[in-house]
């Protein structure tokens, strides 16, 4: 295994994970901030009230906020598989990056270079092995928090994470593709059988039978992940298809 030049950036945005938390989560976040500095700045004040166990800049190097037995503040307000105390259950990796919120700056929202995902890899390797972390447990903040979170986003290199085995791709199955997309408002037996295939792999939302703004969020965050080619939110027949192949590896495993 690699070793990791680790430096420590001390913040003191952290507390005691729960008592019966078993760490079995990995959220992956980009800062969205202007620098790395700024990023830096925000984590390690008391005031925000935020931080991640780890901040990987653009060059590779790893700096370590939060150790890893104590409770980072990353994932706000979230849920996967029904848990919302995802902070306690889960450790937090920030990359670098100004995101979606900050588009004039040195071309906004772009991808992750290679020094950094190398670093990433080879932390989320450790990470994952240390604590047995499934695959499909490594997760995007968008995943635990559709609607309200972007990150790491539609450039993030998931497939590159599935190569080395620490996280999911999915491969269509050969189903048709021929068939509806369903779209806001639509209502019926199909919907809710989408949002209980959603909630079944592990995003939180409500299967309410209609095709609500909701559904909309959470769709649009999966396809970010897994279709981020197109991530409007409506579930086209490839979107569906995908969520089936993803449904399969995580029963067969």
């Amino acid at each position: 295994m690699r070793r990791l030049a680790i430096f420590e950036a001390p913040s003191p945005n952290f507390d005691d994970r729960r008592a019966d938390a078993e760490i079995r989560y990995l959220i992956l976040h980009y800062t969205g901030m202007v620098s790395a500095a700024a990023a830096l700045s925000r984590m390690c004040d008391a005031r925000a009230k935020v931080s991640a166990h780890y901040m990987i800049e653009e060059d590779g190097r790893i700096l370590r906020l939060v150790h890893e037995h104590n409770r980072a503040w990353h994932a706000g307000v979230s849920c996967w598989e029904g848990e919302t105390d995802i902070n306690s259950f889960s450790i937090g990796i920030e990359l670098v990056n100004p995101g979606h919120a900050y588009p004039g700056y040195k071309g906004g929202y772009r991808p992750f270079p290679e020094a950094q995902m190398d670093s990433l890899v080879a932390l989320c390797r450790r990470i994952c092995e240390t604590y047995n972390i499934r695959p499909w447990h490594v997760l995007a903040h968008s995943d635990v928090a559709p609607g309200r979170k972007k990150d790491p986003g539609e450039l993030f290199d998931w497939p590159r994470l599935a190569r080395e085995g620490l996280a999911v791709w999915p491969q269509r199955g050969g189903e048709d593709m021929q068939g509806e997309t369903f779209s806001k408002g639509q209502t019926g037996a199909e919907i809710t059988q989408l949002q209980e295939d959603l909630r079944r792999y592990g995003y939180g939302l409500d299967c309410s039978g209609v095709y609500d703004a909701e559904t909309i969020a959470v769709m649009s965050a999966f396809q970010r992940h897994f279709r981020p080619a197109r991530f409007d939110g409506m579930a086209d027949p490839e979107s569906r298809a995908l969520l089936n192949a993803l449904l399969r590896l995580k029963d067969a495993a």
